[in-house]
């Protein structure tokens, strides 16, 4: 049987690509807003554009917040898309405003430091070893990034993926049923559907 993904419906996110992509991957995808389907499933996705105060906001005005972070403290999987994966962090800094995140992982998103922001396009991602993400996908690889803010590039007791752009950041993060990338695997082509199958197995 295809496991069961939720793709969370808080008002932001290309939900129906990620929906697409997973699909076909050998997923059974629903988009939704329902918490208990949030709960319920196999693999929950929380996709994220935009900034990260107005991503918070939806995630609070839906209460989905305590349903992810119920997941993962009961081990069950998560992952996290662009501004998606920002908000499992601690913090985000926006224009000067600390916006609070979902805590799962330590540190704070940041605006890049570099000569042209936003990153945007094609750029290849150094995994680290034991990564489940990025198992079998060759180095040197390219994936698609649109992003101004990033996490940092080292996350305590967590496996980091990095990319540079002006400076080394967080690109994809992992620490046991907790998975998250910067980038779009959605719009990655064969390296994201690539990723994505990496994480539909595990569950």
């Amino acid at each position: 049987m295809a496991p069961r993904v939720v793709v969370l419906d808080y008002g932001s996110g290309n939900l129906r690509s990620a929906q697409r992509a997973l699909a076909r991957v050998g997923a059974d995808v629903t988009v939704t807003s329902d918490l208990a389907a949030a709960r319920e499933c196999d693999g929950l996705v929380v996709p994220g554009v935009g900034a990260y105060a107005a991503c918070m906001a939806g995630i609070d005005g839906l209460d989905a917040g305590p349903t992810v972070v119920d997941r993962v403290r009961d081990g069950r999987p998560v992952l996290g898309i662009c501004v998606g994966m920002q908000v499992l962090f601690e913090a985000g800094e926006e224009h000067g405003v600390v916006t609070k995140g979902l805590r799962l992982f330590p540190g704070t998103v940041t605006r890049l430091v570099a000569p042209v922001v936003p990153h945007m396009g094609w750029n290849t991602v150094d995994w680290p070893d034991g990564s489940a993400l990025g198992a079998g996908i060759p180095a040197g690889t390219r994936f698609y990034f649109v992003h101004s803010y990033a996490p940092p590039a080292v996350v305590a007791g967590a496996l980091v993926a990095t990319s540079v752009h002006g400076e080394a950041f967080g690109a994809a993060v992992e620490s046991g049923c907790l998975a998250a990338t910067q980038f779009h695997p959605e719009k990655s082509g064969d390296a994201g559907a690539a990723l994505l199958a990496n994480w539909v197995r595990q569950l």
